[in-house]
């Protein structure tokens, strides 16, 4: 008998009858989706507001530092120059990052809640290196 196959001994109608109880399975299995399916209430219309907008405000962050690790990867150092450059450089990765994620519409006005919400993003990016590192140093 071979342990690694053990099908490979099966008489024809032990193997009808393993797919008679598959079969069986399977259609228990989808009556039983089925009727979670009707018993369940439907997401409320803000659960999938929220989620886009955690998509959209995970999307511009993360153009955002593309836009940004760009910008100082060919500065002495990785770093600007004076603290104006750097505040140059991370509002233009700001505009850049909020025409890029509104590509497909005219965009001239940049909105004071996605200006905003990347700003709090950066705080928690920050706050998050912050607490690996004393993590690390701990450790």
């Amino acid at each position: 008998m071979n342990d690694d196959m053990p099908w490979v001994n099966l008489t024809q109608e032990e193997v009808e009858e393993l797919r008679n109880k598959k079969h069986e399975l399977t259609e228990y299995g989808k009556d039983k989706i089925r009727e979670m399916m009707r018993n369940q209430e439907p997401y409320p219309d803000a659960m999938f507001d929220e989620a886009e907008r955690r998509e959209k405000s995970n999307r511009v962050l993360q153009r955002y530092n593309d836009f940004h690790n760009l910008e100082t990867s060919g500065l002495p150092h990785g770093t600007p120059i004076t603290p104006e450059h750097m505040q140059a450089m991370t509002l233009q990765c700001m505009v850049d990052a909020l025409e890029c994620e509104n590509m497909n519409v005219e965009y001239n006005v940049i909105v004071i809640e996605d200006i905003e919400d990347l700003i709090v993003r950066l705080y928690q990016q920050g706050d998050e290196f912050l607490e690996r590192v004393r993590k690390l140093k701990n450790e």
